[in-house]
């Protein structure tokens, strides 16, 4: 180990059992999150990771400064060159006996070793080991590269579960992050720990998650993956035994951004199907509501009406297709027309609902139909009969905000109905977890949602009680300020990507040092702050480009 310091411990910076100081020579190249070791007591030793690193020299003031340049000429020579240091702040992660009290005054400060570096980190008994990616320690020819790994139990369950990743749109990498740990569970925990585990992903944004069974075809950055994709003990393979979910229309592409052609192949190979939605099912009437999370509903009257539609009241009793339904809320919305039971809902409500309904009705009316026809599916279906790794990819990206709501819900919904059992296949056969990934979570789970969104409170389900059931949420958003605290409360893992300075001055960040703050402003494309229950310490880690072909 290269000796680089020695402990100060002053009358007003004491050394305490969290915080040490040291000095260091003010040309070594230290950074934050590099991790020292420090002689103890007992033959101990104390491990440290630095914060802060301020230079320090005898000027009295920044006058004394000013003065020695000749009273300010810039082109001035000292004759003698001010004495200096670099003064090291570091925050306290362990001890090798376990000892706690502050080190001493004078102590030699060392860099870690590779296995010192783990111990410390608490990255040297993960078991259940995952990929998370990897840490560069130290600057030069001390350079370490050392993989990261969450154990899968704090990430997936049962002992913790959820994700959340947020960071400015197009720079922090949320969604290749979040693919790269799907990624990593194919390839490690179901492989090598036999985890059973299936995946639902919504696709939000273009054509981003529509390609993931194909490689990447970048020459020169599969050449960047390979060495790390090594380190870390991953396939350099796409995601395997994937099936692609697109809204139904009649040319195919009226409701997603992939090209026909594409389409045809998938679908005439069964990888690919289109999703309907059929007035006729019970299950799609009971979903009506998600069309409406994010309108304000204090008295509960959107409910109220779902309810009286699903009992088949009044002009509703009968009727089997979107279309008749349409009419018959035209009717109960004109006074003149609408029956006499459901008087005690007002008419403005009823305009109200069918003025919201027949928006994106009318935006996507293909895709609310009357059969299923050779190629469409329901979506509640196809999940209530998922395997073992299992990838459905669920393209709503060219739906409205309202539809895309409607579609993300069903899914939770259908998730939740097969975890607990409302489908008649074995326990056994049913996979143990099922991860839901969605970006943009900020739509459905953000402080501005009314508290009355059903999908609002099937994401609160799903981080509170979702664990212990086995469905586990992959989240992501811009802004981590911006989510129910509850949500984001409730999620054992977070990672933090490149953000801005009116963020970090949020309270979401006021347990972050200030070091790690500015740090935060500053992160390159496939760098991630993370933190989870497994790490002792905020680790600084990075991440390759997506394995699987994708479109800039």
């Amino acid at each position: 180990m290269e000796k680089i310091g020695r402990i100060i411990a002053t009358e007003k910076q004491p050394s305490t059992i969290e915080y040490f100081t040291f000095w260091t020579d003010k040309d070594f190249k230290l950074k934050p999150f590099d991790v020292v070791v420090v002689d103890h007591i007992q033959d101990s030793k104390t491990y440290g990771v630095v914060e802060e690193i301020s230079h320090m020299t005898d000027s009295p003031s920044a006058l004394a400064g000013f003065i020695s340049s000749d009273f300010g000429n810039v082109d001035a020579q000292s004759y003698t060159q001010r004495i200096g240091m670099n003064y090291v702040k570091c925050k306290v992660v362990g001890n090798t006996d376990n000892i706690y009290i502050p080190v001493q005054e004078g102590r030699h400060v060392y860099l870690a070793d590779e296995q010192q570096i783990k111990a410390a980190l608490g990255l040297d008994k993960v078991e259940n080991a995952l990929p998370a990616g990897y840490i560069d320690m130290y600057e030069g020819t001390n350079k370490t590269i050392i993989p990261v790994n969450f154990n899968s139990h704090f990430l997936i369950g049962p002992e913790g579960a959820h994700l959340n990743i947020s960071g400015i749109s197009g720079l922090a990498s949320k969604t290749s992050y979040a693919m790269f740990l799907m990624k990593a569970i194919q390839d490690k925990a179901m492989k090598e720990k036999n985890e059973s585990v299936a995946f639902i992903m919504m696709n939000v944004k273009g054509t981003d998650l529509l390609s993931i069974d194909q490689k990447n075809g970048r020459t020169k950055e599969l050449e960047e993956i390979q060495p790390v994709y090594e380190l870390l003990g991953l396939e350099m393979e796409p995601f395997k035994q994937v099936k692609y979910f697109y809204p139904y229309s009649k040319d195919k592409t009226d409701y997603t951004y992939e090209k026909v052609s594409r389409i045809n192949e998938r679908i005439s190979v069964g990888q690919a199907a289109q999703y309907k939605y059929l007035f006729e099912t019970t299950e799609d009437k009971e979903c009506l509501d998600l069309l409406f999370a994010n309108v304000d509903d204090p008295n509960d009257t959107i409910e109220s009406i779902i309810n009286y539609i699903i009992a088949g009241s009044g002009k509703f009793n009968g009727v089997e297709t979107w279309s008749d339904f349409q009419m018959a809320l035209k009717e109960q919305a004109n006074p003149t027309e609408r029956a006499s039971s459901g008087k005690e809902i007002s008419v403005l409500s009823w305009r109200k609902f069918y003025r919201l309904f027949n928006k994106s009705y009318q935006k996507n009316k293909q895709m609310f139909t009357n059969g299923l026809g050779d190629t469409g599916v329901r979506l509640r279906d196809q999940i209530a009969q998922i395997q073992k790794n299992d990838v459905f990819v669920v393209d709503v990206a060219k739906l409205d905000e309202e539809s895309q709501g409607f579609v993300f819900g069903d899914v939770m919904r259908a998730v939740y109905n097969l975890k607990l059992g409302a489908t008649d296949r074995p326990d056994e056969d049913i996979p143990e977890r099922v991860i839901i990934f969605i970006d943009e979570l900020n739509k459905y789970a953000s402080n501005d949602v009314p508290k009355s969104s059903p999908i609002l409170h099937s994401l609160l389900d799903i981080t509170e009680r979702g664990r212990s059931l086995g469905i586990v949420l992959f989240g992501a958003e811009q802004f981590v300020s911006d989510i129910h605290k509850r949500v984001k409360g409730n999620c054992a893992t977070q990672a933090f990507g490149r953000t801005n300075s009116i963020e970090i001055s949020k309270p979401d960040f006021g347990f972050v040092p200030s070091v790690y703050k500015t740090m935060l402003t500053r992160l390159k494309q496939g760098e991630y702050i993370i933190q989870n229950p497994v790490f002792r310490s905020m680790l600084n880690i990075k991440f390759p480009k997506p394995i699987y072909k994708y479109y800039e």
